[in-house]
C-alpha cells in the first residue's frame, strides 16, 4: 500500500473511531451487552468459516516456517472457536463499570464531589499471532465503552477477518456503529509504524500483545500512553517445607500445559533445604514429559539429562519445553533471584509455611504472585475478568490482568448550589 493511500486509510479509520467512541459512551448496559450476545451467537454460527480461515493461516504459517509455539499461539479448532464464544458471554456478565461511582464527598462547603469511571475513549489494539485476541479485545473494549481499532498480525488474518466479521454482526444487530471494532484491512507492516506515530489524533492508548520485539518496539515509538509487558519471564520457587506431590503437580502444569503463553514458567528454583528430597522427582518429571531443562551444577547432579545453564538462561523467555533451574537459599534466595532476573510478571511459591508464603507474596514485586498455584493462572478469564487483553508489567494505570475495568479511566464530577471560592 502506497503512502497516500495508506494514510488516507488510517486516518479514515480513526476519524470513524473517534465518532464512534462518543456513541459508545453513551450507549446503555443493555445495549452493548445485547451486541456481545448476537457476537456470541455469529462465532458458534459461522464455527466453520472461522476454521476455513484459520486453515490458511496456519498453511501459510507453516510453509513460513513458523516456530511451534507461534502455531500453538495461532491454531483454532471448534473447542477454541467455542471458548471465545463463551468468554464474550462472561464479558456480558461482568458489571458495566461506565458511570460506576468510585467515590463521592462531601467538602464543607457543601460541593458534592464524585469520581466516575468513564472510558478511555479509542484503544489501539497491536497484536500476532493469536486470532481469538480480535475477539476478546473487541469485546472488552465494547463493554468497557471503547472504541477499538486492531491490527492483528499478518499471520493470522484470514483468521481475524472471520471472527471480526462476527463482532461486525453483533454491533449491527444491537444497533450500533460498525466502527465500534475495526480491523485494520491491510497486512502491511506500514500501518503498525503509523498506528504508533501518526494518529494522536485518534487514538488515546495503545495496548500490544505479542512477542518480545513487537512491544519493544510499540514502546519505543508510541506516541500515546501504552499499556503491555515486554516478556513473561515467569518463576515456581519449591519451598523446603512443600508437599512434593503438589509441587510436582504445579511445576509440571505450569511449565508444560500451554509453553507458548506468557504465564508459562520459564525459571525452576527450589530451595536448598529439600533438595534430596524434592529436586530429582521434579526435574525426572520434566525431563520425561519432554522438557528441555537447563540447570545449575547442582540440578546437573540430579539427572544426566540436565543441560548446563548459562547467565542468559535466568533472563530468557523461551514460550517453549524448556526450563532454567537452580538451587536457592530459602525463600529469600529466590526473592533476590526474582529480583535481579525476573520481568514483574507472574511468580508462585509452593510451600506448607504459611509465614514462607507470605514473605514471599508480599515481597516479590511482579504484577502476579500466587501461593501453591500454577502460573498458568496467569489470565483474565481465570481472575473472573471474562477476557483479557493482555498482562500489564506497568506500575501505573493498570497492572496485570488487562479486562473491562482496567480499560477505564474517571472524572470527577463536581456538584454545587451556587457555591464561589473566596
Amino acid at each position: 500500500m502506497i503512502a497516500a493511500e495508506l494514510s488516507a486509510t488510517m486516518d479514515g479509520i480513526g476519524r470513524a473511531a473517534v465518532e464512534a467512541a462518543a456513541v459508545l459512551a453513551l450507549a446503555g448496559r443493555a445495549q452493548k451487552d445485547a451486541a456481545l450476545l448476537a457476537a456470541a451467537r455469529a462465532l458458534r454460527r459461522r464455527s466453520a468459516d472461522v476454521l476455513a480461515a484459520n486453515a490458511i493461516d496456519m498453511e501459510s504459517a507453516r510453509a513460513a516456517g513458523l516456530g511451534g509455539a507461534m502455531l500453538d499461539r495461532l491454531a483454532l479448532d471448534p473447542a477454541r472457536v467455542e471458548a471465545m464464544a463463551a468468554a464474550v458471554e462472561q464479558v456480558v456478565a461482568l458489571a458495566d463499570p461506565i458511570g460506576t461511582i468510585m467515590e463521592e464527598r462531601v467538602r464543607p462547603n457543601g460541593l458534592r464531589i464524585q469520581r466516575v469511571r468513564v472510558p478511555l475513549g479509542v484503544i489501539g489494539i497491536i497484536y500476532e499471532s493469536r486470532p481469538n485476541v480480535t475477539c476478546d479485545a473487541g469485546a472488552l473494549c465494547l463493554k468497557s465503552g471503547n472504541a477499538a481499532i486492531l491490527r492483528g498480525g499478518s499471520e493470522s488474518h484470514h483468521s481475524s477477518t472471520a471472527i471480526h466479521a462476527c463482532l461486525l454482526e453483533g454491533l449491527a444487530e444491537a444497533g450500533l456503529p460498525a466502527a465500534c471494532i475495526q480491523l485494520v484491512p491491510t497486512t502491511d507492516r506500514a500501518a503498525v509504524g503509523y498506528m504508533l506515530g501518526a494518529m494522536t489524533d485518534w487514538i488515546d492508548v495503545i495496548v500490544p500483545r505479542g512477542g518480545k520485539s513487537l512491544i519493544a518496539r510499540v514502546q519505543q515509538e508510541a506516541r500515546v500512553p501504552v499499556i503491555g509487558h515486554l516478556e513473561g519471564n515467569c518463576h515456581v520457587y519449591v519451598d523446603r517445607v512443600a508437599d512434593l506431590r503438589m509441587a510436582r503437580a504445579i511445576v509440571v502444569n505450569a511449565k508444560l500445559r500451554r509453553t507458548g503463553i506468557c504465564g508459562a514458567a520459564e525459571t525452576l528454583l527450589v530451595d536448598e533445604g529439600c533438595v534430596a528430597t524434592h529436586l530429582g522427582p521434579i526435574v525426572k518429571d520434566l525431563l520425561d514429559a519432554g522438557c528441555e531443562v537447563r540447570g545449575d551444577s547442582r540440578v546437573q547432579a540430579v539427572d544426566p539429562r540436565v543441560r548446563p545453564a548459562v547467565e542468559d538462561d535466568w533472563y530468557t523467555e523461551y514460550l517453549d519445553a524448556v526450563i532454567a533451574a537452580r538451587v536457592v537459599e530459602g525463600v529469600d534466595g529466590a526473592i533476590r533471584h526474582i529480583a535481579r532476573y525476573g520481568s514483574a510478571h507472574t511468580e508462585s511459591i509452593v510451600t506448607e509455611d504459611a509465614a514462607a508464603a507470605e514473605t514471599f507474596l508480599s515481597q516479590v514485586d511482579s504484577a502476579i504472585v500466587l501461593h501453591n498455584a500454577s502460573t498458568q493462572f496467569a489470565d483474565g478469564g481465570e481472575f473472573g475478568m471474562g477476557a483479557e487483553i493482555g498482562i500489564s508489567t506497568d506500575r501505573f494505570h493498570a497492572r496485570g490482568p488487562v479486562g473491562v475495568e482496567q480499560l477505564t479511566s474517571y472524572k470527577y464530577v463536581v456538584r454545587g448550589s451556587g457555591q464561589t471560592r473566596p
